[in-house]
């Protein structure tokens, strides 16, 4: 039965099970198979044509393989880089991408001043661009690329990833809640939830951080109502199913930290 398949996750590595999470929260009943593409990361440092490689073959790959019923491209720079040609090439496929949530953070600020931190692909993509370009006007945003952060998170580098949070952070200016404070920072990348520690041990206190899990998932839960999708609560007890296309013990051990699973992850190559 369609609603009894899975619904498929992929990022470039870990940084998406921040996006299962929030899934998982909204969506309980559902089977999840997410996909840590960390053997082609990291995908904010590389070209638009290579990110829309690996998007093309993980879609496959889980349609065909694993028969999911919808996917969300839980990866800010694939995203940007690749959905708009995924959906043209899986016409009636349930896709749903994740942006930077902008949006969010225009009514959470009060000094009008936002931040923004993500991988130079999301910033530097015209989807990013219009996003911001759109919202013109009723906040200034400060943007800030992030070489090197998500790969520290990836790798589980936390001597790196703290002075990381540091240098641009500090780079970004003046954080607080006078006229011209930066009051909110959007986290516009999915790795960045696992460094929100970090990034708050710089910032004075009561500073948004604004996240894209919980809209995701409830534009989710929408699609899949939509669809006639959504799986009975009474159905069996829910799966979920990790594979990675790099080292698993990273997968493995972020998934049992992040959302106490367990389970092994399993190798694939696609």
């Amino acid at each position: 039965m369609k609603r009894e398949a899975s619904i498929g996750v992929f990022d470039s590595g870990v940084g998406g099970l921040s996006i299962l999470r929030a899934l998982r929260a909204e969506l309980p009943h559902e089977h999840f198979v997410y996909l840590a593409d960390n053997g082609h990361a990291p995908y904010g440092e590389r070209g638009d044509g290579y990110v829309i490689a690996r998007s093309r073959a993980i879609v496959q790959h889980l349609r065909s393989q694993h028969h999911i019923k919808a996917l969300v491209v839980a990866c800010n720079t694939a995203t940007a880089a690749a959905i708009h040609l995924l959906r043209a090439e899986h016409p009636g496929f349930a896709l749903i991408g994740v942006e930077p949530a902008l949006k969010s953070s225009v009514s959470l600020s009060q000094t009008g001043h936002v931040g923004v931190i993500g991988t130079q692909g999301t910033l530097s993509s015209a989807k990013f661009l219009a996003l911001r370009d759109s919202l013109a006007g009723q906040v200034r945003f400060t943007i800030q690329p992030c070489a090197g952060l998500a790969h520290a998170i990836e790798t589980d580098n936390a001597t790196e990833k703290v002075a990381l949070c540091a240098r641009y952070i500090r780079a970004m200016g003046r954080f607080g809640h006078e006229p011209g404070d930066m009051d909110t920072l959007v986290l516009g990348c999915t790795h960045y939830t696992f460094a929100s520690d970090a990034i708050t041990a710089h910032l004075p206190p009561g500073v948004h951080l604004v996240e894209t899990g919980q809209p995701v998932a409830r534009q989710t839960r929408s699609v899949l109502a939509q669809a006639h999708l959504l799986r009975p609560d009474h159905a069996s007890p829910p799966q979920v199913q990790l594979f990675s296309t790099g080292a698993c013990e990273l997968l493995h051990n972020a998934a049992w930290h992040w959302l106490g699973l367990s389970e092994p992850a399993s190798p694939l190559h696609c």
